[in-house]
């Protein structure tokens, strides 16, 4: 449901323990900073900075007095390995306090505290480490920081004998995009003399991130510690850095289990607050999350769509819990319940039994088992590549199988060629649906292949290239280009498209970053009047000797005028795209045919009021010789509710007979 929610809710947890504990220790020892006698002369330092560090040796004082005074055999249970790392990478934690005591092997920091470990920092008012009972403890104003992720809390506890704590009142700033990193132990101290620059939880100007959330508020009013445990029971986290109003998600009966570089993970019932008014339930379902998982897919169990064409109009779905197969290879299933065709009894979405499955549908009589639908999806990786299965049952009449059934599988990486990065993939496809303009819907029966393809985008003088080049190999079983019948070909193709966009008469806005005024959108408009162009070409061939080529031109305005803040028409987009297609040769198939050689795709986007706002686009065939000569052969029309933080939107295509709602956040930094 929300796509880029990755690695995002968990970790939090083990970013103060991973500061708290960062070893298995149970004592802590100061060591005196002299490279060439490191624990000869123990003493306490007057100054206000001490360095100590963690070791699993049990170590008293003789004389409470005098204190870190070590027994005179410690030399011979420190191992000589322990002086090398100390005079090379030594894990030091550094303590700076305006003023520093103990008494009764209790040791107070009093005053603008500042501890670092490993690159780990943390400040507060005080701090006390209770030696005998190897408790350490901090209150008022703490602040923790690793890296990018940055913690405030009001009082935080840990026994590292009982390996039990708490903190309360935690709220904080995540970058999942730098979680496991920051996580590590060899972590980099460059971040030292940015603290304050940190400490800015809640931000007065944000930068939106396309196409992805790596950055969340976090809010919790305790969180709990025993063993590799954590607990919270209600966590807030919001998307938007600068107010959680809009959208946030309530995270209930959070607990979390470490194992290595794995976290496990459970929840109860969640919620997605829309306005602080809307609650939508979802589920985060139990997971492992490794760093080969790259993401936690957070959406909602229910799903409700329009597919008139394999399901005979509205269905409604709920998605199970993910099931790990082995390793990191999961299966969702989502069975579906479909509404319209149950309500009519029967069904136009098959055709006549024992006939070809490009025929034309047909009207035929259903039973229970036709009632019901099931899509899934299995991914995981193999070696270095990513393996994805997509399937979906539209009856469970064992009669129908094989007209019900559908499936397309992708195994992919990426690879580097001719000095740029490529993605590589094989494929395999069992009864695929392709729209092909005038020509209509068309059917690839059986199919598998190999492509190589890359895409690149830059910006030149302000003008915005988008470049894409593949090459494919295939064997497909489909349905051939003037009749029903199903032709099996050997194809190759090449297709190569760049598209610019020109900016004629534009406004740039003079800053990237948005603030609080700044309600219905997540980044500024650049108005005016730009140019779009694009030009394609593509050559295809078959092992029976026919082929075909086209060349393709197309050059048409944009028009974005408003700013989308105030609440009545404040945003119109107009776009125009004329395209024309130079052809020859003629294919084997429907699904690839060139037909519409003139085409005029318009786009619309209106706000209406406030976050409402209709988009609207579709392509209209121009082409003098054919049939659908001045009507549409492809539209789309959604009205969407948007904010800056999250947009929802619902759907419809008249041709191709299908519809749904869509729902995504904004991430921000």
């Amino acid at each position: 449901m929300i796509a880029g929610f990755s690695k995002k809710v968990i970790y939090l947890s083990f970013l103060f323990v991973s500061f708290i504990q960062p070893s298995k220790s149970v004592d802590i020892y100061k060591i005196n900073n002299n490279k060439n006698n490191l624990i000869s002369n123990p003493s306490w330092s007057k100054s206000n900075i001490h360095k100590i560090f963690f070791r699993s040796s049990i170590l008293s004082s003789k004389d409470n007095s005098e204190i870190f005074n070590f027994d005179k055999n410690v030399s011979n249970q420190i191992p000589d390995p322990l002086f090398a790392a100390n005079n090379n990478q030594q894990k030091e934690l550094i303590i700076q306090a305006d003023k520093q005591s103990e008494n009764n092997n209790i040791i107070n920091a009093e005053g603008n505290v500042s501890v670092s470990y490993n690159g780990k920092f943390l400040k507060a008012d005080n701090l006390i480490y209770d030696k005998l009972n190897k408790k350490i403890s901090a209150k008022g104003n703490i602040d923790l920081i690793l890296g990018d992720q940055i913690f405030q809390v009001s009082q935080f506890e840990y026994n590292f004998i009982s390996e039990k704590g708490f903190l309360l009142d935690v709220k904080g700033s995540i970058n999942t995009n730098t979680l496991l990193d920051d996580l590590s132990p060899n972590f980099n101290l460059s971040d030292s003399y940015q603290i304050e620059k940190f400490l800015e939880i809640q931000k007065k100007e944000v930068l939106n991130t396309p196409g992805r959330v790596d950055n969340w508020l976090f809010y919790t009013d305790k969180m709990t510690i025993d063993g590799k445990t954590w607990k919270s029971k209600k966590a807030i986290f919001s998307n938007d850095l600068l107010e959680s109003k809009q959208a946030k998600l309530a995270i209930n009966s959070l607990e979390v289990v470490y194992e290595a570089d794995k976290l496990k993970f459970k929840s109860s019932l969640n919620y997605l607050i829309l306005e602080e008014k809307l609650s939508i339930p979802f589920w985060l379902r139990n997971r492992t999350i490794s760093k080969s998982k790259d993401s936690l897919n957070l959406r909602n169990r229910w799903n409700l769509g329009y597919d008139n064409l394999d399901k005979d109009g509205y269905f409604i779905g709920r998605k199970f819990n993910s099931i790990d197969i082995y390793d990191d290879f999961v299966i969702d299933l989502e069975p579906q319940f479909l509404i319209q065709r149950s309500i009519k009894g029967y069904t136009k979405s098959f055709v006549k039994e024992g006939e070809l499955i490009t025929s034309e549908k047909v009207k035929r009589n259903i039973g229970f088992e036709d009632y019901f639908a099931l899509k899934s999806q299995i991914k995981g990786p193999i070696q270095n590549w990513d393996l994805e299965i997509e399937n979906n049952l539209n009856s469970f009449d064992v009669d129908k199988f094989s007209d019900a059934f559908r499936s397309k599988s992708t195994l992919s990486k990426e690879i580097n060629f001719l000095n740029s990065t490529w993605n590589k993939s094989f494929y395999g496809i069992y009864r695929d649906r392709v729209w092909n303009g005038s020509l209509g819907e068309a059917e690839i029966y059986l199919g598998y292949g190999a492509e190589l393809r890359k895409k690149n985008t830059w910006v030149v003088n302000g003008i915005k290239k988008t470049e894409f080049l593949s090459f494919g190999l295939a064997n497909i079983k489909a349905e051939a280009l003037n009749t029903k019948d199903l032709v099996r070909e050997l194809k190759g193709n090449l297709f190569y498209s760049i598209d610019q966009k020109f900016p004629i008469i534009t406004a740039e806005p003079n800053n990237k970053s948005i603030d609080i005024s700044y309600r219905y959108i997540p980044e500024p408009i650049t108005q005016g009047l730009s140019l779009s162009t694009r030009l394609e070409t593509a050559i295809s061939v078959y092992e029976n000797g026919d082929h075909q080529e086209h060349l393709g031109l197309g050059i048409g305005p944009e028009l974005i005028f408003g700013n989308f803040k105030n609440k009545t028409f404040d945003y119109t987009r107009l776009s125009l795209f004329p395209f024309y297609k130079l052809t020859s040769g003629e294919s084997v198939f429907k699904f690839d045919q060139n037909y519409d050689k003139f085409t005029l795709k318009i786009a619309l986007d209106q706000q209406l009021f406030g976050p409402v706002v209709l988009n609207s686009s579709g392509t209209l065939n121009l082409t003098n010789d054919s049939d659908d000569y001045g009507e549409f052969i492809d539209s789309k029309v959604s009205l969407n509710w948007k904010k800056r933080s999250y947009e929802f939107g619902i759907f419809y295509q008249p041709l191709n007979q299908s519809g749904g709602i869509s729902f995504g956040l904004f991430g921000f930094r």
